[in-house]
C-alpha cells in the first residue's frame, strides 16, 4: 500500500480503494507485511501488544506473531503490519543480493495469511468484504476454503479478489509438504508452485475476481478467462469511484 511500499500501480490502488470505503463511512482496516524497507520512526509504527504474542505454526515450528499498527499519514485509517524478525526484517522483498528468490517465500506467505486471518479475530472485528491484492495475500482464501472452513467467524464475509501483472517467482516445492501440515491438499498450484499460481488457484476460492492492470499477463489472463467467479474489468485509478 502507498506510502508505505514502492508507488505501483497496485499501491496506489490499494490506497485509493481503501481511503475512498474509508471517507464514505465505512469501518476499514488494511493489513501489510512489515517489510524490512517501511521505516517504522517515519510512519509511527507501534506494537500492538494486545494483538502480538500468538505464534503461527508452520510445519511444527512456532514462529511469534507481532502486530504494528499505524495510520495513514493524514488519515484515520488504521492499517495493521504483519511482522516477524525472521520472515519480514530482511531488506529485499522476495529475492536475496544474488537475484534469487528466498526460500522461505511460500512459509512467509502462509504466516502473513494466517496472521491477518488471526489478528482479524482477535480484533474480534467481521468484516463485510475481504479484498485480497498481490500474491502474498492469494493464501487468504487458500486458508479461509481449507484450514478455517469450520470456523463460523468469517461465514458472512465476501471474498474479492485483485489480479496484477506481479513479478512470478517460483516457490519452494516443500510448499506442499508445509501446507500438508495444516491439512491442505490437493491444490493445482503444487504442480508448479510460483506466485501466478496461487493467485490463479485463489480465483476460484472467491466471490469476485477484479483486472487490476488493465492488460494482465498472458498466465493471468488466462486463469481470469477460466474462472466462473464473478468478474469485473479493470477500473482505473483516476475513475475509482465508478467501483461504488
Amino acid at each position: 500500500m502507498f506510502p508505505y511500499q514502492e508507488d505501483s500501480n497496485m499501491a496506489t490502488m490499494v490506497s485509493k480503494m481503501a481511503l475512498k470505503m474509508h471517507q464514505d463511512g465505512n469501518d476499514v482496516r488494511v493489513f501489510m507485511p512489515r517489510f524490512g524497507q517501511i521505516s517504522e520512526r517515519k510512519f509511527q509504527l507501534h506494537e500492538v501488544i494486545r494483538l502480538s504474542g500468538m505464534n503461527i505454526i508452520i510445519n511444527d515450528l512456532d514462529q511469534p506473531l507481532i502486530i504494528k499498527v499505524a495510520s495513514l499519514p493524514g488519515e484515520r485509517l488504521q492499517v495493521y503490519f504483519i511482522d516477524n524478525e525472521d520472515y519480514f526484517k530482511r531488506k529485499q522483498f522476495y529475492i536475496d543480493d544474488a537475484g534469487k528468490p528466498f526460500t522461505d517465500n511460500d512459509e512467509r506467505a502462509i504466516f502473513f495469511a494466517r496472521g491477518v486471518i488471526e489478528t482479524i479475530k482477535k480484533l474480534n472485528w467481521v468484516p463485510d468484504v475481504i479484498h485480497i491484492n498481490g500474491w502474498m495475500a492469494s493464501f487468504i482464501p487458500v486458508y479461509l476454503k481449507t484450514f478455517y472452513k469450520n470456523d463460523s467467524y468469517f461465514k458472512d464475509s465476501k471474498l474479492v479478489l485483485s489480479v496484477y501483472n506481479e513479478e512470478n517467482l517460483a516457490l519452494d516445492n516443500s510448499v506442499e509438504e508445509k501446507m500438508k501440515f495444516d491439512n491442505i491438499t490437493g491444490l493445482k498450484a503444487f504442480k508448479n508452485p510460483n506466485f501466478h499460481n496461487f493467485v490463479i488457484e485463489s480465483m476460484d476460492l472467491v466471490d469476485a475476481v477484479v483486472k487490476g492492470d488493465e492488460f494482465l499477463e498472458e498466465e493471468l489472463d488466462a486463469g481470469f478467462a477460466e474462472t466462473k467467479t464473478t468478474k469485473s474489468e479493470y477500473i482505473d485509478a483516476e475513475t475509482i469511484d465508478k467501483l461504488y
